[in-house]
């Protein structure tokens, strides 16, 4: 068998959360494990996230998948529903669909569950991904305050740059300001906005990428937030190559070097999951130190000798 392995710490992710947890004040959180836990596993995720208070995620198979897992907490639906047939797997699941879209509504009112359901009902704050158009609130809260499906009402929305230096407040303040009246919870904070932005916890934070040990911000380090990687890939050197000053390496010769080297092979490709857009120059860990680096090109490591 080919020598590459991801390892996936379940103590890691239970640290990370411990992480969320501290920057979460009074909120609650919904540990965001959709796509199989961003590929770490749902499995090993509901283990290392045991202490969450709610998991969010896109798909009713994920939702039950949960269930079997006896997870007890809260799921909320990312996306909602995409038919009228999945209100009676969210009774049957106990499940927090997401409202985003007027047929949600319809669907409720056309075949009520029969078990009233709680619901999350998402405005569009200026992501213009999925949501209500916010300049409609009152009828919208209006319409799904009169479903006798629905037993209780999250606000939510989404932010676009919280990671960024535009920040959210150009999407909260409008959020807040029209939507406080209503004395409703309401969720908007993601990792980003959990980490920097305490103003934007509300009832719910959705923490999903720093759970699993990365950074949302390009100017701060996860190591920096305290965060520890939950996946780590591991991999063996199974050619050796010399190379003389000004020869190339692989895939359009992205790296030349600069003087006579010995490049070594390791067994780990695109295919593998290794991104594509890593630059030249990224580390690589031997024995516990950097010893070398990647040359921008499938599987080679460079290291001079």
């Amino acid at each position: 068998m080919r020598p590459i392995q991801a390892r996936i710490s379940i103590g890691a992710m239970a640290h990370n959360l411990r992480v969320a947890r501290s920057h979460a004040a009074g909120a609650r959180i919904f540990s965001v494990v959709k796509a199989n836990a961003y590929g770490h596993g749902l499995s090993r995720a509901r283990r290392a996230l045991a202490a969450t208070d709610g998991f969010a995620v896109l798909t009713l198979e994920e939702a039950a998948n949960l269930r079997l897992m006896e997870v007890d907490q809260p799921i909320l639906l990312l996306e909602g529903l995409f038919g009228a047939d999945e209100i009676a797997a969210c009774v049957e699941l106990d499940l927090w669909p997401v409202l985003h879209h007027p047929a949600h509504l319809d669907w409720l009112r056309q075949q009520p569950p029969s078990r009233p359901l709680r619901v999350f009902l998402k405005f569009d704050s200026g992501m213009h991904r999925l949501g209500f158009p916010l300049a409609d609130h009152a009828a919208i809260i209006a319409r799904t305050k009169s479903l006798v499906g629905v037993a209780g009402i999250t606000l939510m929305t989404h932010f676009s740059q919280a990671d960024e230096t535009a920040g959210v407040g150009w999407q909260l303040q409008p959020f807040l300001r029209e939507l406080a009246a209503y004395g409703l919870p309401w969720s908007s904070a993601n990792s980003a906005a959990l980490l920097r932005y305490p103003e934007t916890l509300g009832a719910w934070a959705r923490p999903g990428l720093m759970l699993y040990g990365a950074s949302p911000f390009a100017d701060m380090s996860a190591g920096q937030l305290g965060l520890k990687p939950a996946m780590t890939l591991q991999s063996e050197i199974i050619a050796v190559q010399t190379l003389q000053a000004g020869e190339g390496v692989g895939y359009g010769q992205l790296f030349r070097a600069d003087r006579s080297m010995r490049v070594r092979v390791v067994a780990c490709g695109y295919a593998d999951g290794y991104p594509r857009h890593a630059q030249t120059g990224t580390p690589v860990l031997s024995m516990g130190a950097i010893a070398g680096f990647w040359a921008g090109c499938r599987w080679t490591w460079c290291a001079w000798t």
